[in-house]
């Protein structure tokens, strides 16, 4: 079992040369087994390529720590603390990454086990309550809501409905929740605003669905 658990990390890699090599090598003492590759695995040994365009790819030799760039800071958390009213332990954005003023913003929310909410929900398997993702996304409305172009006030601002809400795949801890929301209907005369919102782990959809939002008069 351990022979076959090193065997596997060591030739983790599908290998599919793309075109015929065209230089003389001897690879007869590999063998190559029947494996989907792991994106964390990384060959310390060995490595080869059945293709002379890949052998000279400098990517192959960037640690998996400098593969994946951070993403970037567009408001950090002490910017989104002056703007929402929200503390712990229901402030549930931690950086803001895309920003455009009255219209949308994209936001992560770094899912870990140390979440307040996670001892209960549930105790042998943690996954994200559904209506925190939902309150999560609410809060990135917020954010674009609660601008001068908009004419939101952190003091007269509310979260007034949801629909067509649907949670697609669980979130758990470690995950990274990707949140977009985009105003698609603005009514400043009754103080009322639409959005549409969608979360992301890993760039799939795990949660979507149509805020309401909603500003009182001062």
């Amino acid at each position: 079992m351990a022979s076959s658990a090193f065997s596997n990390a060591l030739f983790s890699p599908i290998y599919a040369p793309s075109k015929p090599i065209s230089h003389q090598h001897n690879f007869s003492f590999l063998k190559f087994p029947n494996t989907r590759s792991h994106p964390l695995r990384k060959t310390t040994s060995l490595t080869a390529f059945c293709s002379f365009d890949a052998s000279d790819s400098p990517s192959q030799d960037t640690p998996i720590e400098l593969m994946y760039p951070a993403f970037p800071t567009v408001m950090d958390i002490n910017k989104i603390r002056e703007i929402l009213p929200h503390r712990f332990p229901f402030l549930l954005v931690d950086r803001v990454v895309e920003f455009n003023p009255g219209v949308s913003a994209v936001a992560i929310k770094n899912v870990t086990i140390n979440d307040n909410f996670f001892p209960g929900h549930f105790p042998e398997r943690p996954i994200m309550p559904g209506v925190l993702m939902v309150e999560a996304m609410a809060q990135v409305g917020g954010l674009v809501m609660l601008q001068p172009e908009v004419g939101g006030s952190r003091d007269n601002f509310f979260f007034a409905g949801i629909d067509k809400v649907r949670f697609r795949k669980p979130v758990i801890a470690g995950d990274t929740l990707v949140m977009r929301m985009t105003l698609t209907k603005l009514q400043k005369r009754f103080g009322i605003a639409k959005m549409e919102g969608k979360a992301y782990v890993g760039g799939e959809i795990v949660c979507e669905g149509e805020f309401l939002m909603a500003m009182g008069s001062e």
